[in-house]
């Protein structure tokens, strides 16, 4: 099994002119030296941010925090769970005393029973009388309308209507036959006396002068597009010779090569400013680690030898001279406290169990019971009477 890492295939890099290495070098010297004291500016200001931050910001944010659940939150919470709930369950409690009990009740035992007695009076006394009574309009429409329309329509309307039928139909076809004759004789006029004509004007008078004409306006155009052609050919090397091919020539020879180097010099630019970004970040980088360890051996050794070499034994000296003796008293004091106490409770407790039994004389002591099982150490055995076979 192979531990090694394969290597790593870096890009195929172009070769590089004189040019472009004549403007690396000074274009990042340049760069470095604009760009160190902006890093080191944004270095300072981010560790100066997080000093801040730390410091100020967030025990400050912290203490508002607090603060607000002190002043604001508590409050409410306890106006909510002390005022505004038991007010609302009052509320609550005395709306359904006051309005939706006596509602329930008005519907339970007044308006249930009128609205059944409704019912029933609807079902039992109206219904059958509007039964009865359309019943009744039914029979007497029957026999009063509907049958005398009936032989009305048989005996007299449907005649009538059948004859009238017959007599617009024979006149209908009488005159659909004089109007077919009469446009048979217009067709054949129209015919003979317009149409043949304008059939024989068109086709040996008015096409061939069409023709001509079409010929005579088709020969004109191809002369003008031939026209137009070779004009537009002429301006086309005119403006290719006076526009196009100088203006090539100086894209060519002065356009392209002016921008490859302004685009050379961008890129470089760009490279050495990351370039240097990164250096004067490395730079400020040992500055700041300079300047952390200066200050440490300045302010944060000092104090750190004083708290070990003098502030550590001296309290060390407190803890065992003063301290831990101290402790020792206060615990041999509450230590004797405590059995005070414990003697004036027995104290106490016995004067009352006296008083008791002065006032209401010895308790009544339980009865013994016989027990089943051997009481004390003594243990259970194949010649005693305690087991379920050899007891009495």
């Amino acid at each position: 099994m192979d531990l090694d890492k394969p290597p790593v295939r870096q890009p195929p890099q172009q070769p590089e002119g004189c040019l472009v290495v004549a403007i690396r070098l000074p274009v990042r010297i340049v760069a470095l030296v604009l760009v160190l004291p902006v890093r080191m500016a944004w270095d300072a200001l981010v560790v100066a941010c997080r000093f801040l931050n730390d410091l100020l910001l967030r025990p400050l944010g912290r203490a508002l925090l607090w603060l607000g659940r002190a002043v604001v939150v508590l409050p409410l919470v306890g106006l909510w769970r002390y005022v505004v709930v038991p007010l609302g369950k009052a509320l609550a409690w005395l709306g359904n005393v006051l309005v939706v009990a006596p509602l329930v009740w008005c519907h339970r035992y007044l308006l249930t029973p009128v609205g059944h007695a409704l019912l029933w009076l609807y079902a039992r006394v109206l219904t059958p009388a509007v039964i009865g009574l359309a019943a009744a309009l039914a029979w007497l429409a029957r026999y009063l309308v509907v049958v005398p329309a009936r032989l009305l329509y048989d005996w007299f309307l449907a005649p009538v209507g059948r004859a009238v039928t017959w007599c617009v139909v024979g006149v209908g076809r009488l005159l659909a036959l004089l109007v077919r004759g009469v446009g048979w004789v217009l067709y054949w006029v129209a015919r003979v006396l317009f149409v043949l004509p304008g059939l024989a004007l068109w086709r040996w008078f008015l096409a061939p002068v069409g023709r001509a004409v079409t010929w005579c306006v088709v020969g004109v155009g191809r002369l003008l597009a031939l026209l137009v052609r070779g004009v537009g050919w002429v301006l086309y090397w005119v403006a290719r010779v006076l526009f196009v091919l100088p203006a090539l020539a100086l894209w060519r020879w002065v356009l392209a090569p002016v921008g490859r180097v302004l685009a050379l010099v961008g890129r470089e630019a760009w490279d050495a400013l990351r370039h240097a970004w990164r250096v004067a970040g490395y730079i400020s980088l040992a500055v700041g680690r300079f300047l952390g360890t200066f200050l440490r051996w300045i302010f944060v050794e000092p104090v750190r030898w004083v708290y070990r070499s003098v502030l550590t034994p001296v309290g060390h000296v407190v803890r065992d001279v003063v301290l831990r003796p101290a402790a020792a008293a206060a615990r041999a004091v509450g230590r004797t406290v405590r059995q005070s106490l414990a003697a004036a409770r027995a104290s106490v407790r016995q004067a009352r169990a006296d008083v008791r039994r002065l006032l209401l004389g010895e308790p009544r002591r339980p009865e013994p019971v016989a027990r089943r099982e051997p009481s004390g150490r003594e243990t259970r055995t194949l010649d005693s009477s305690t087991t379920a076979l050899t007891k009495d």
